[in-house]
């Protein structure tokens, strides 16, 4: 199985460096080093930022893709409105298991970061930055970095700087979740639609924005509009950083210009030579067939013309020798457990979705896969954050790309294909613990604990279903629909309150003792009539 990918793989560089000058003399450009490499930065106003912005066409790579100069104007706008000093806050969560680029560039290129966070402080009169980080490294080389520059955040500085440490999970990357720590609550989205442009930290106007972001912006400042257009796309100037992971000889991270065939990254990389699919954009994003890979480049705009998604510069390819369905069933089992757990889409419709998967896995046939369609479409645009919608992007791209392996599972026998396990996740659950603002310990990652049905005692009371909805639904017969089900690890106490209240007594809970063993594409089981959940992967 792929192990978790290193907090700073291997860094390749396509063309000439913008990002990453520098990395092929040190480890680490400290400021000295880092001023040698790319000289001083001259201050600029905010509508000349601005400006700027909007002719190198700056958009936000932490997913999204936000034109950064509006974002920018309505910050100013809002502050001037409001009488208020802005914040500028920089996104360093990078909580996706197969995401790794803004990680390398806090580690190794700290000071082109800070280079845009202030170059916009200055320009806005903010007197507040925040970098919010989730991994040790990266905070250890960020706090580094402002002591470095003598920043600090005792009162009377000319500019207040600190690191906000939070818990690597993937809701913790969302600009809700980072405003709500920051002002000293979980990590996690308020449970509202909010904008931090006009309500963000503290309540002021909050310009948020990705790490690769500022340190795009402060290449920008440096070089001019007219030298960044040289590289790259027309439409879509200047360099993407990726993160090359899945069936590849050595995961790397990869800087290249836009407009570069997505087949020559994967080349790069050492992935098979005709790939089965090729995740784009990470695990909220879009597969690729085998036929569109060789067609793609490089660029937001052309991902999306095949049906792809650059998002936070994810690239992922397995052979044809694995599973799609069951790698995907994997990522999807991984989604549901990243709920906050506190709305519905992601508290009980990711965890159905995952199981719908199984399902289709298991034999459950056209059915099966009308209710995963269902499932999916039914979370998107109900959440209280962007998690259901990337999710369910994710399960109606698996289902859309992988026709013919979809076909041999739902009307057939199964693909035949074993589960590689080629998808980086994070061994073990979320790492790190005990941080402030996230789930206490034993509540993070994935459980080791399964809960089974006796079907010889169980009675249809369904009370099971009333605690436990995440795991335990009702069929037509008044009866779980599964006799068997790995336990999210938040929900463990409502777990073991399902058993201990069941009138028939036909619930147990056991520790899962193959929880850390690859999962294989194994025929379905059944029990007592009905389709044992997780027996087939």
């Amino acid at each position: 199985m792929n192990e978790a990918l290193p907090d700073v793989p291997e860094v390749r560089v396509v063309g000439l460096p913008q990002l990453t000058s520098g990395f092929d003399l040190v480890e680490r450009l400290d400021l000295p080093m880092h001023l040698k490499v790319h000289g001083p930065l001259e201050p600029m106003g905010g509508e000349q930022l601005a400006q700027l912005s909007e002719r190198i066409n700056l958009k936000g790579r932490g997913g999204a893709g936000f034109p950064f100069h509006k974002k920018l104007r309505s910050v100013a706008e809002a502050a001037i409105r409001r009488g208020v000093r802005p914040v500028v806050v920089v996104n360093g969560s990078e909580d996706e298991p197969a995401c790794r680029k803004d990680t390398v560039m806090i580690n190794r290129a700290p000071h082109l970061i800070l280079d845009g966070a202030l170059l916009v402080a200055e320009a806005l009169g903010a007197r507040t930055l925040v970098i919010g980080v989730t991994r040790e490294s990266t905070q250890r080389s960020m706090e580094a970095a402002l002591a470095e520059r003598g920043l600090t955040n005792r009162r009377g500085a000319t500019i207040r700087a600190r690191v906000q440490r939070n818990p690597v999970r993937m809701v913790t990357g969302a600009a809700a979740s980072l405003v709500r720590s920051i002002d000293g609550g979980p990590a996690i989205p308020p449970g509202r639609k909010t904008s931090a442009s006009q309500n963000g930290v503290g309540g002021a106007p909050t310009l948020l924005s990705n790490a690769e972001t500022f340190a795009q912006l402060a290449i920008g400042a440096r070089i001019g509009a007219e030298r960044y257009g040289n590289t790259g796309l027309y439409d879509e100037p200047g360099t993407v950083m990726l993160t090359v992971s899945g069936a590849v000889a050595r995961p790397m991270v990869i800087e290249a210009p836009t407009g570069v065939p997505l087949r020559y990254i994967l080349q790069l990389a050492g992935a098979p030579p005709v790939p089965q699919g090729v995740l784009t954009g990470g695990y909220h994003g879009k597969w690729l067939d085998s036929a569109t890979v060789n067609e793609a480049i490089v660029s937001r705009n052309s991902l999306d013309a095949v049906g792809g998604a650059l998002g936070a510069g994810a690239i992922l390819p397995i052979s044809m020798n694995t599973c799609p369905l069951g790698e995907s069933l994997r990522v999807a089992q991984w989604l549901a457990e990243e709920s906050a757990g506190q709305c519905g889409p992601c508290y009980l419709g990711l965890p159905a979705a995952a199981r719908g998967m199984e399902d289709i896995l298991n034999g459950g046939g056209p059915a099966a896969l009308e209710a995963l369609k269902q499932v999916a479409n039914a979370v998107k645009r109900r959440g209280a954050c962007s998690h259901p919608d990337g999710s369910a992007m994710f399960l109606e791209s698996t289902i859309k790309a992988f026709t013919d392996d979809l076909a041999a599972h739902v009307l057939g026998n199964g693909c035949g294909r074993p589960v590689e396990g080629v998808l980086p996740l994070f061994e073990g659950g979320q790492q790190p613990t005990g941080i402030p603002g996230g789930r206490p310990e034993q509540e993070q990652g994935a459980s080791r604990q399964k809960i089974y049905v006796d079907w010889t005692l169980c009675r249809g009371h369904g009370l099971c279903a009333d605690i436990l909805p995440e795991v335990f639904q009702l069929g037509g017969d008044g009866f779980p629909t599964v006799a068997q089900a790995p336990v999210p690890r938040y929900a463990e106490a409502k777990a073991l309150r399902a058993v201990r209240r069941c009138p028939a007594l036909a619930l147990r809970l056991e520790e899962d003792t193959r929880a850390a063993a690859p999962r294989q594409n194994l025929p379905a089981v059944r029990e007592g009539g009905r389709r044992a959940l997780g027996r087939g992967r």
